[in-house]
């Protein structure tokens, strides 16, 4: 099993999470990004810079991660893809992305997406809070718990 991360957005209090889970589990975590990346040094953790464009490290992830893997993206479109191959997906706020859920939440993204695109301001997403960190942490101790006893 390895951890993904899709780095380049990834908040830093869930890259530390993160790190600290790898380490404590013993998981390779491997952090995707088109940026160089400054991680402490582990025998559980790789980075992988990847070339500068769009959707160049969700292509990486996407073409990497396998069945019983965990990856962390905000992006839904990637999740879309992961989710079928049985990879479990968390968001950095904790949600859970699921064959239940991904078609529907692509649906609202892509929405979303069309109203930007014709000029309408739909505003973003909060500031990263202590709850959402929490809730994150909590997820991710949950998800890795039951792949490990899986696997």
């Amino acid at each position: 099993m390895k951890i993904w991360v899709d780095a380049d957005a990834c908040p830093g209090p869930v890259r530390d999470i993160l790190l600290r889970a790898a380490q404590r589990l013993r998981i390779s975590a491997v952090f995707v990004a088109n940026k160089r990346l400054s991680l402490p040094r582990s025998e559980f953790v790789s980075t992988v810079q990847v070339g500068a464009g769009l959707d160049v490290a969700d292509t990486h992830i996407a073409a990497s991660a396998q069945a019983g893997d965990l990856a962390v993206t905000q992006d839904i479109p990637l999740a879309a893809l992961l989710v079928p191959k049985g990879v479990v997906v968390l968001d950095p706020r904790g949600e859970l992305f699921s064959e239940e859920n991904i078609a529907e939440r692509l649906s609202v993204r892509n929405f979303m997406q069309e109203l930007r695109d014709s000029g309408v301001m739909t505003g973003g997403p909060g500031g990263f809070s202590a709850q959402d960190r929490q809730l994150f942490a909590a997820t991710l101790d949950r998800e890795l718990t039951r792949l490990l006893k899986r696997g």
